[in-house]
């Protein structure tokens, strides 16, 4: 958490947070533009803001774009200011109030855990329930397997796809189709990309979204940060996120 308290203490840093807000996948040559600032001061206050986890990098052929990652700021909102949200306020604190115009979302948290207890806790139907939204997902985890996503407390299927590629403990491929609201429905197939590497005793869960028409529904995607801040409560503590919405179709 100090490091992203001291990574958003900067307003030249809150000021590239908010220009990847504005335009996620940016290299750095297209933000440095933005600033008037030097090149290397730029690479510096990105590698701070990588280091928080704030900002994850994804090479695409020979450049290095740049995405806002607000899996942290989901952190420190689920830790001090959630018990004083009112219900559905899962907005995280000003710099993602909306997602515009995305073709790709990435997503990273480290999480205190095995590869293998991480494995499960995405493919295990009762334990995926837990930080989910009450919502199961069941396949047989195969390669070009199905697998559905639904909960007793939910009004009718909540999505449904493809396993494209199954590589347990390290990563999982998936096509997906949303069905828990007609405008998500319309939005038609994505995909989500879980990967898995082991640092030390932890582990980094990276998860992309991709495959999103520009200008898509933001339910498709903007559950991501309590979803992975749910899953690290529950494999570090025990415990379940109980933030606004974050047990939405749960019949506990």
């Amino acid at each position: 958490m100090d490091a992203v308290f001291k990574a958003l203490a900067d307003p030249t840093r809150r000021g590239l947070l908010d220009e990847l807000f504005r335009e996620d996948g940016q290299t750095l040559s297209a933000l440095e533009a933005r600033f008037e600032i030097t090149r290397f001061a730029v690479m510096k206050h990105l590698k701070l803001l990588e280091a928080a986890g704030l900002v994850v990098t994804r090479r695409r052929g020979r450049e290095k774009l740049h995405f806002l990652n607000p899996v942290p700021i989901r952190l420190v909102h689920d830790r001090w200011v959630s018990k004083y949200a009112e219900p559905w306020a899962a907005g995280l604190g000003g710099l993602k109030s909306r997602l515009e115009d995305p073709m790709e979302k990435v997503f990273e948290i480290y999480i205190r855990t095995t590869p293998e207890r991480l494995w499960e806790a995405i493919t295990d139907p009762e334990i995926r329930s837990r930080y989910n939204f009450g919502a199961r997902v069941t396949s047989d985890w195969t390669p070009g397997s199905r697998f559905e996503m639904g909960a007793p407390g939910a009004p009718g299927p909540l999505g449904e796809g493809q396993n494209l590629e199954v590589d347990p403990p390290r990563k999982l491929v998936q096509s997906m189709v949303a069905l828990w609201s007609d405008e998500v429905k319309d939005e038609g197939p994505t995909r989500i990309t879980w990967e898995i590497e082991q640092v030390g005793d932890s582990c980094r869960l990276t998860v992309t979204h991709d495959e999103l028409r520009e200008g898509a529904n933001d339910e498709l995607y903007g559950g991501w940060p309590m979803i992975l801040s749910g899953l690290k409560t529950w494999l570090e503590t025990g415990e379940l996120l109980t933030t606004p919405g974050s047990l939405m179709y749960t019949d506990r």
